[in-house]
């Protein structure tokens, strides 16, 4: 992959939205369109999306019974996305029923934990231990369910990559030093992750809140 940084396009506005992938797109390798985005344009809205002729990342985290995510995959899978995201804490019935749907046709990884969470959000959901030792367990079974990767905080992509060779991880909260965190809890910057391992970096808000999101995505992308 040329360029791992996926865009955040996580607004309401289609034409913002269209927009925005429009600056950027020379600096960026695809796009990332999450639950917000999805749910306000539906199909439609990934269409336009991928007329700008960018990957497609759905990051959708489905989460459900087996029966329930393998039918969302086959609903999704005509748009083609290029990654597709579901919760590694569905289970190993889920991950590999979603898996078998789409088969080689895109990256099905599983969510491990999310960036927003630390120990103690863990602990008061009633999972004990470290969010390190969470992830390791949550990549573990993804990997032994067939999915293609997993995604992970920046803190565990190298243990998670030193422990499945030749998986593919996504990696979220990223920010540069000079940028703030806000509601994120385990961040380390574009460069570390990709060194670490990462196969995907994805940016949201220090591109598409920046005053000029081609200059940031610009700026990110000389980093790598």
């Amino acid at each position: 992959m040329s360029n791992p940084v996926y865009l955040a396009l996580d607004v309401h506005q289609l034409d913002a939205a269209k927009a925005l992938a429009q600056k950027v797109k020379a600096h960026v390798g695809g796009v990332k369109l999450g639950l917000e985005f999805f749910c306000a344009h539906g199909h439609h809205g990934v269409r336009e999306i991928a007329q700008l002729g960018l990957p497609i990342f759905l990051d959708l985290k489905l989460h459900d019974i087996p029966n329930t995510v393998a039918g969302a995959m086959q609903a999704i899978h005509v748009l083609e996305p290029a990654i597709v995201t579901i919760h590694a804490s569905g289970g190993r019935a889920m991950m590999e029923d979603a898996k078998a749907v789409v088969g080689d046709s895109c990256k099905v990884v599983g969510v491990s934990m999310l960036t927003s969470l630390d120990e103690r959000d863990l602990a008061q959901t009633g999972v004990s231990g470290s969010a390190h030792d969470q992830v390791m367990r949550l990549a573990e079974l993804a990997e032994k369910a067939g999915l293609d990767g997993i995604v992970c905080s920046g803190h565990e992509v190298k243990a998670v990559h030193k422990q499945w060779k030749n998986g593919f991880f996504v990696v979220p909260g990223l920010r540069l030093p000079e940028h703030a965190s806000g509601d994120q809890k385990r961040v380390v910057t574009p460069r570390k992750a990709r060194d670490d391992g990462a196969s995907v970096l994805v940016v949201g808000r220090p591109i598409s809140r920046a005053d000029d999101p081609a200059a940031a995505a610009r700026a990110i992308e000389s980093t790598l």
